[in-house]
This record gives structure tokens, sequence and C-alpha cells, in this order.
């Protein structure tokens, strides 16, 4: 039996907060990222990187990143599904800091360069994608197909516990 999708994980920023008036947040670094072997290629999802959130001064507005990444589908209908995991309990969206931890949303949008999507819950797959990707890497037609976009909210920000904080995000696509 072949697998019939990609696992591929995104990495998400670590958090290094320091003591200071503002109570500013700084993101030093990744995490390292192992992609699962995928034997079909119905679905691949490639160009994605590390996403870094730098230094957060603000904390009374919401810090969003996003990168435009390339999702291929070869199926009928050029369709696929997106499941998305953290690793937090039960794959909650959360960065840690020794017992402390920051959770984060995920969102996805089945278009390039964008700045906000449909939000993603852990372990459950949204559905009823289309990419408009015409070649595994897009190589040839448009560099990009798809938007992951992170959120870490004001409210979470301000509540904070300073330290480093790290997370790791799995995504696992599917043909449809």
């Amino acid at each position: 039996m072949r697998r019939r999708e990609r696992s591929v994980c995104a990495r998400l920023a670590a958090f290094a907060a320091a003591a200071m008036l503002a109570h500013a947040f700084g993101v030093p670094g990744m995490l390292g990222c192992t992609p699962a072997l995928a034997a079909s290629n119905k679905v691949r999802i490639t160009q994605l990187s590390d996403v870094a959130f730098g230094s957060i001064t603000n904390l009374s507005v919401d810090a969003i990143r996003s990168e435009s990444v390339c999702l291929f589908a070869d199926t009928s209908t050029n369709g696929y599904n997106i499941t998305a995991s953290g690793n937090g309990s039960a794959g909650a969206f959360e960065l840690s800091s020794g017992l402390q931890s920051l959770p984060y949303e995920v969102q996805w949008s089945g278009s390039s360069g964008q700045s906000s999507g449909v939000q993603l819950a852990p372990n459950t797959p949204l559905t009823g994608q289309f990419s408009s990707a015409t070649q595994q890497t897009c190589a040839s037609g448009p560099a990009t197909s798809a938007s992951l976009v992170l959120v870490l909210r004001s409210l979470a920000l301000s509540s904070a516990t300073a330290g480093t904080y790290n997370g790791t995000l799995t995504l696992v696509v599917g043909p449809e």
C-alpha cells in the first residue's frame, strides 16, 4: 500500500523575552525539521521555511507572520486537504518555555500572498482546498499557490512570562 499523503514540518520560531520596561519579546532561532517521506506524488508542499517573529515590542497588537508556499495537487480536481498539529497536548498549537506555554493560531489560505486565512484546529483536516500550482515545486506556472499564517494574539503575548519559547508545527497534506 502506498502512502497518499505528505507530511512536512513548518518550523515555528522560538521566543526569548527580555526583562525590559517594555516587556519586549525577541525571536532568536528556529527548530529543526525532518519531513516524512511520501510514496505518492499526488500532493506536495514545498517552499516552507523557518518562521521568525523577530522582536515584538508592542504587546497590544497581534503578531502575525505569513509565508507563501507551493502546494501542488495532482488530482482530477487539483483538490487537497491539510491537517496541522502542534507539539502541545493533543496536538495543540503552543510554544513552550520550561513549564510555561504560549498559544498560537494557524491559518491557511489557498492563495499565495495572504496575511489571513481559515483558522485550523489541531489534527482536524481542512478539506475542499484547490491548488493553482501546475508543477510539483512551482518551478513553472505560479511561483507559490498557498499561504501559511501564524498568529500570536496580543492577549497571550501580554500575559506571557519572560523566557525562550520553542515549538514545532507539522503539516500533513492529502489528495482529494
